[in-house]
């Protein structure tokens, strides 16, 4: 009995609401508590609640309280409107992870910087504080290569809206030669007589082999002008028979020539020069363009279509993207970056 006494004399004996006062006081009691001077953000902040001891990571709030007055890191996205803009940010920006990545798409051509990218690296997976390479690659900044407009008139008559170039009429083909005037330029003498030379210009060897390889002849744009105003064609039928001597069999042929209103076999070009940015504010590319017509019925339509131009965005687009790489000596990555 003596030790029982002793053990439940822990609290003196008094008024029991005293006693009731003293206990909850002791188990209820609060405490003001302030952030530590070393906190670590990436530890837990443990404290116990007075209902029925309940346990609350104050982490969250320390870190919306330290974020108040500026962000813990940097995050968002700048969409920018030119090349110098993009590669100043990147400068500004940069780090020892920093990256570049460039999408060549006909469509829609975009560079993107990624400052805090993913740093170079095996990925580390048994390390309890997580991979050290590993960042969040959310500051970024993404340039969109905005097309030209003269770039967009030719790439809507050569390839429309479902990649087939326009059958235009005859006023429709005029009132686009006129728009579009200032993209043609005559051909050189040397190009109008398609003699490669070591004397002439890269580009104008370059257009003579194309000329060559596709059995083309470049036309000036009065003729384009010109056709664009008064153009007739006349087709003549031809009955042509052929009889294979050692059978006996004949062979039937109508042969279909066009011809002009005197009667002389047509002979137009089918090539036209024109030179014109890729991207706005861009340099001019020399391209060739296919002159076509295609007689329907009693009436003629006529095809613009321009040769090979996937050729002039990749010189294009090469030339901005190592323009960003050099002014910004930073890994460049042809593609899309993670999400």
């Amino acid at each position: 009995m003596t030790g029982n006494t002793e053990e439940i004399t822990a609290y003196p004996l008094a008024n029991t609401a005293e006693t009731m006062r003293d206990v909850m006081e002791k188990i209820g009691g609060t405490e003001h508590i302030t952030v530590p001077n070393d906190f670590d953000f990436t530890k837990a902040h443990l404290v116990a609640k007075p209902s029925h001891r309940e346990i609350q990571d104050l982490t969250p709030l320390h870190c919306t309280a330290a974020e108040y007055l500026k962000p813990a890191r940097r995050k968002g996205t700048a969409r920018l409107d030119d090349l110098q803009s993009i590669i100043e940010w990147a400068n500004r920006f940069k780090g020892e992870t920093s990256a570049l990545f460039a999408k060549p798409d006909m469509t829609a051509p975009t560079l993107t910087c990624i400052a805090d990218y993913h740093a170079a690296g095996a990925v580390d997976q048994d390390s309890a504080k997580g991979d050290a390479t590993a960042r969040h690659c959310h500051h970024r900044a993404i340039y969109g290569f905005p097309m030209s407009d003269e770039w967009k008139a030719w790439m809507k008559v050569s390839c429309g809206n479902d990649g087939k170039p326009l059958l235009l009429e005859k006023d429709d083909l005029g009132e686009f030669i006129e728009a579009q005037a200032k993209d043609i330029m005559d051909p050189t003498p040397a190009v109008l007589e398609l003699k490669k030379s070591e004397k002439n210009e890269n580009w104008e060897n370059r257009l003579i082999q194309t000329a060559q390889q596709i059995e083309g002849r470049y036309g000036q744009l009065t003729q384009l002008l010109a056709m664009s105003k008064q153009f007739q064609v006349f087709e003549t039928s031809d009955l042509k028979v052929s009889t294979n001597r050692d059978t006996g069999e004949s062979e039937i042929q109508f042969l279909n020539e066009h011809k002009t209103a005197d009667g002389k076999p047509l002979n137009i070009p089918n090539l036209i020069i024109i030179a014109i940015p890729v991207f706005v504010g861009g340099a001019p590319y020399r391209m060739p363009v296919r002159f076509r017509y295609r007689k329907m019925g009693g009436s003629v339509r006529f095809i613009l279509s321009v040769y090979n131009p996937e050729k002039a965005f990749e010189a294009a687009f090469k030339e901005a993207v190592e323009q960003a790489t050099e002014a910004t000596a930073l890994p460049m990555f042809m593609g899309t970056p993670e999400v």
